[in-house]
């Protein structure tokens, strides 16, 4: 994992980010156990608080699950919840963004598709 101290975003919104970026590239399998808020607190010295708030988002979003005693798991179907989540997230952010600025230039979406093909087979 890797935390950006300077940059906008929260940092339990980068640890909820940087544990689903783990889970999606199978660092983190489904039904295993993730490091303690300990562990990753002491390893970025930053405050288990700010973990555990991290950690609380992808508890609440289905993603982690707690064991008593032994600590945060990975649930089952997480990586399709967060493939799910991301896939919204990419429409909203980057196609509607991509589309409005397409129409103010009057680009088509034809040609905005065939522009994408030729990106990708660059």
């Amino acid at each position: 994992m890797k935390i950006d101290f300077e940059s906008g975003i929260p940092i339990y919104l980068q640890i909820a980010d940087q544990i689903e970026d783990s889970i999606l590239s199978g660092m983190f399998p489904e039904d295993t156990q993730i490091p303690s808020t300990t562990e990753i607190s002491t390893l970025y010295k930053i405050n288990p608080a700010t973990v555990l708030k991290g950690m609380t988002l992808l508890v609440d979003g289905g993603i982690l699950y707690k064991r008593r005693g032994i600590g945060m798991f990975v649930h089952g179907g997480a990586k399709e919840k967060i493939r799910a989540k991301r896939r919204r997230s990419f429409f909203d952010d980057y196609v509607c963004a991509l589309l409005a600025e397409a129409k103010k230039l009057e680009i088509s979406p034809d040609e905005v598709i065939r522009m994408i093909t030729e990106g990708a087979a660059k």
